[in-house]
């Protein structure tokens, strides 16, 4: 049984699986080789590329808990790195997620399927803020987590293809309402839907349509797509439908 609470758990369904392909997109643009960073400076550098960052907490190995960037004091609310983050916590009082607005969370509970669960509250947390994703530096004794707020990290694009690998992972670590994290990402990128029973069929630009289905209990069972054929130019440039 999850120890998060219900909120922080429908939040995280909404956001998963538009978080897991950010996270893709910022694996392509960011090569995570020798790293380093300068949270005053808000930088870090991977590979020779440097984009902008703020710290959104740190998850302690030993203990098994997620301190958030404001609650550090090495940090505190008003350090450069962590002033861009504060509307999680903003957010959290406004919603009533305890996981955002409690200094210290105690993740000693967690046994899914993340490395831990300070991951899923990076998650929940990056995708509250938005931006380019968000980034893991290890250290003794646990992982920083630094959300990437800089305009050079692309967004993520539309793409169908990976959406039932998309929607599987996310249901994976956000398990409450897959509809709700299929509905999300589809609305992320502007792809009209509509839900009929069990079935979420969608509209997929450039023609072609794909449905996935649910089971009774809502799970995520399977997803069909026929995509329709691109136009054919002719010799004089006009597209053709064959």
């Amino acid at each position: 049984m999850s120890g998060f609470s219900p909120a922080f758990e429908r939040l995280g369904a909404a956001l998963a699986a538009v978080v897991l392909q950010q996270q893709e997109t910022l694996a392509e643009f960011l090569p995570r080789e020798d790293w380093s960073a300068d949270l005053t400076a808000r930088t870090y550098t991977s590979g020779g590329v440097t984009v902008r960052v703020g710290l959104l907490g740190s998850y302690a190995t030993r203990e098994r808990t997620w301190l958030w960037g404001w609650a550090n004091p090495q940090f505190g609310e008003d350090h450069p790195a962590v002033r861009p983050t504060l509307p999680i916590r903003a957010i959290g009082e406004r919603l009533g997620i305890p996981e955002f607005t409690t200094p210290e969370v105690d993740l000693s509970w967690y046994e899914g399927p993340a490395g831990h669960g300070g991951e899923l509250v990076a998650m929940a947390a990056g995708g509250v803020l938005g931006g380019g994703g968000y980034i893991g530096a290890g250290y003794d004794g646990g992982s920083a987590y630094l959300h990437v707020d800089d305009p050079q990290a692309p967004p993520a694009g539309w793409d169908p293809v990976p959406v039932p690998r998309l929607l599987t992972n996310a249901t994976s670590l956000f398990a409450r309402e897959p509809r709700l994290t299929l509905a999300r990402l589809l609305s992320r990128h502007r792809v009209p839907y509509r839900e009929r029973g069990e079935v979420t069929e969608v509209l997929l630009p450039g023609g072609g349509t794909a449905r996935a289905f649910f089971d009774n209990r809502g799970r995520f069972v399977r997803w069909e797509s026929d995509l329709a054929a691109a136009p054919v130019p002719d010799d004089h440039g006009v597209p053709l439908v064959h």
